[in-house]
């Protein structure tokens, strides 16, 4: 049996969040499908998994809500239990329900759009810009793209405390990147409410340039929030680079592990080797505060 997951994201007024949520439950109920949605006022983010039959039926129920149909699905290989459950709720954000406080709305005000073939043809042309990665640290880790900045930034309600970097960068166009696209509708807007100007954003993320242009400027895996925990496209081919290395002996590895401090829990590569070594496994550098 095939399996298909389906990433999307919609910025729009949802008047009864509440309704939507009880809406999506029962869909997914009756599709057979698990995931994460997140339904807010400002619209709805989800990531499901389900046969490829059930999926196609999601998508035609999301097209007949008027709200929702117009929005573009990233589709890629499921394995059955890559998301084991569903989770259906009710935010302040669509995002991590931590950024609301930064008064953003991306049907307002967001970065320009760029396309995987524009940012695609903007690499070969030698254009100058600047690549700024708003996905977690940790996520940078395993794959990211060439000559990217990428912040320190341990969640995505950090982006504050690095925009003074940030607002450096004023020769240039600076194009954000993201997974599928959600984090930098709010971050091209928070950095563009923050007096920067040429901002774009590349529409429809990393996963959409992975699977137009593999193994090209976006080196490694993406790091994914389900069982899978990494995807890549032709990873087979000798153009596949392994850019992750083990945080104990350095040597390359797309291996990651989560620390088990209960304070802790960083995600990590670590090898497998060296993580036969430890009994438990927790930061070879030492724990976060």
């Amino acid at each position: 049996m095939s399996y298909q997951i389906l990433l999307y994201y919609k910025y729009i007024e949802v008047p009864d969040p509440q309704a939507v949520k009880l809406w999506q439950k029962t869909l997914c109920q009756l599709l057979g499908l698990k995931g994460r949605i997140i339904v807010a006022h400002e619209g709805i983010n989800g990531t499901v998994e389900g046969t490829v039959a059930a999926t196609r039926q999601y998508m035609r129920a999301m097209k007949e809500y008027p709200a929702f149909k117009e929005i573009t699905y990233k589709i890629s290989e499921g394995t059955g239990n890559a998301l084991p459950i569903l989770s259906v709720k009710v935010r302040n954000d669509i995002i991590s329900d931590s950024v609301a406080d930064w008064d953003v709305n991306p049907t307002q005000q967001t970065g320009k759009y760029l396309t995987a073939d524009e940012l695609h043809a903007w690499y070969e042309s030698g254009k100058k810009f600047y690549l700024v990665d708003m996905r977690n640290d940790y996520e940078h880790k395993s794959g990211h793209f060439e000559n990217a900045i990428l912040p320190a930034m341990e969640n995505f309600r950090d982006l504050p405390k690095v925009l003074p970097e940030l607002q450096k960068l004023t020769d240039a166009p600076m194009v954000t990147v993201c997974t599928g696209g959600v984090r930098c509708e709010k971050a091209t807007g928070f950095l563009l409410k923050n007096g920067m100007q040429d901002v774009y954003q590349l529409q429809d993320g990393i996963v959409t340039y992975m699977e137009k242009y593999p193994n090209q400027h976006f080196k490694g895996k993406l790091y994914v929030f389900d069982n899978r925990i990494l995807m890549g496209f032709h990873t087979d081919q000798p153009e596949h680079e392994v850019i992750g290395h083990c945080v104990v002996c350095q040597q390359p590895s797309e291996h990651y592990v989560n620390c088990t401090n209960d304070d802790c829990h960083r995600h990590l590569i670590c090898c497998e080797d060296c993580l036969a070594n430890y009994t438990t496994f927790t930061c070879p550098q030492g724990c976060r505060a």
